[in-house]
């Protein structure tokens, strides 16, 4: 397999191109679609893959996601495409926005077509039983590609409706980090840059844990006292974590950390929200997740977390709470009282010399 060589990414998107940036999006969920048609109202020559054929041949008749997005109209040059290989093939920027649990299977499909294509997951979770971050599952499965994962407070129908908003790629690599800039980034939509693709990937997936949490606290009309408190030792959750598993912690003070922590807890648009507030409502998982009609990554999260946090010894209250509260059947007031817990701790992770127990 090549190199990825400048040229390939760089050149189109100078203010005299010729040729547009190749970009596909291979997923038609909300998030998916509206990276999709950003990039498609960026000037870039823009796939976005839908499984199923019957649907892509209904966005490329109508311009509307019916089933995630069906109040936007999307942008008339973004074309859906069901033929993976037609798809991937001779594209320069591949965008992943597929649920975790099927990640990998689909970088194995695409794997015959992928030359000199940059790999990009746009997916917020962790790989179910190997506990893989989507960086890991493309370096596996596409060892030679150039990879990123971009992440950020982004809730796929305020960027359709033209809402500012931000967001963050983040990899090793410098050209990577600006190609992607170069497609997505807009007067209304921010790309930021960043190298610490694991601690960025982490506030990705760990987010939405305590957005179940913030969901169901709304569900029991918490005040605001008590949702700061959430938002604020989920921040440190999050940071204790990550800081075990080697990412930077002060990555979490920016966008695809504490930024987007707070978009999502605070959105009703939030999935994870969604699901959340449904059990905090009395409606088991399974009701819950019916309803909700979408993949709700938290749950997994909390499952995958929950278990990697006891074999790491990482102290995380809310997600355990959870845990229990979801798949064990402790009462919901079990995650009121972990926020109690341990109050000699540390306002601020990593500040005192030592954190105190």
């Amino acid at each position: 397999m090549s190199e990825l060589k400048f040229s390939d990414l760089v050149e189109p998107v100078v203010l005299d191109q010729k040729t547009a940036l190749r970009v596909t999006v291979l997923g038609g969920g909300s998030f998916g679609t509206a990276m999709a048609n950003t990039a498609a109202r960026n000037g870039c020559d823009t796939k976005i893959w839908i499984r199923d054929p019957s649907v892509a041949e209904e966005i490329n008749a109508t311009h509307v996601n019916k089933r995630y997005l069906a109040d936007y109209t999307l942008e008339a040059s973004l074309r859906a495409e069901s033929d993976l290989e037609k798809a991937v093939r001779d594209r320069d920027i591949i965008l992943v926005a597929i649920p975790s649990h099927s990640f990998r299977d689909v970088l194995k499909q695409i794997k015959p077509f992928i030359s000199a294509q940059a790999v990009i997951s746009l997916t917020k979770g962790i790989e179910a039983k190997s506990f893989s971050f989507m960086s890991d599952i493309i370096r596996a499965e596409l060892p030679e590609v150039p990879y990123g994962v971009l992440s950020g407070p982004n809730l796929a129908k305020e960027i359709m409706a033209g809402m500012p908003a931000g967001t963050v790629i983040a990899s090793d690599s410098e050209l990577v980090r600006y190609a992607v800039q170069q497609a997505l980034h807009s007067a209304l939509f921010r790309v930021f840059g960043s190298d610490d693709v694991h601690g960025v990937e982490l506030g990705g997936a760990l987010k939405n844990i305590y957005a179940v949490a913030m969901g169901m606290a709304a569900a029991y009309k918490v005040g605001e006292n008590t949702k700061s408190m959430i938002l604020t030792r989920a921040l440190a959750e999050m940071s204790r974590f990550a800081v075990k598993l080697g990412a930077n912690p002060l990555t979490f003070l920016g966008l695809s950390g504490v930024g987007d922590l707070f978009a999502t807890c605070n959105s009703p648009l939030s999935r994870n929200y969604q699901v959340g507030f449904a059990l905090g409502s009395g409606k088991t998982l399974d009701q819950a997740t019916k309803e909700l009609g979408q993949t709700a990554e938290g749950i997994n999260t909390i499952v995958q977390v929950n278990t990697r946090a006891q074999e790491l010894d990482v102290y995380m209250p809310i997600t355990t709470a959870l845990y229990e509260v979801i798949f064990e059947g402790a009462p919901p007031l079990n995650i009121a009282v972990s926020l109690m817990k341990n109050g000699h701790r540390s306002d601020v992770e990593f500040v005192l010399p030592h954190n105190e127990v």
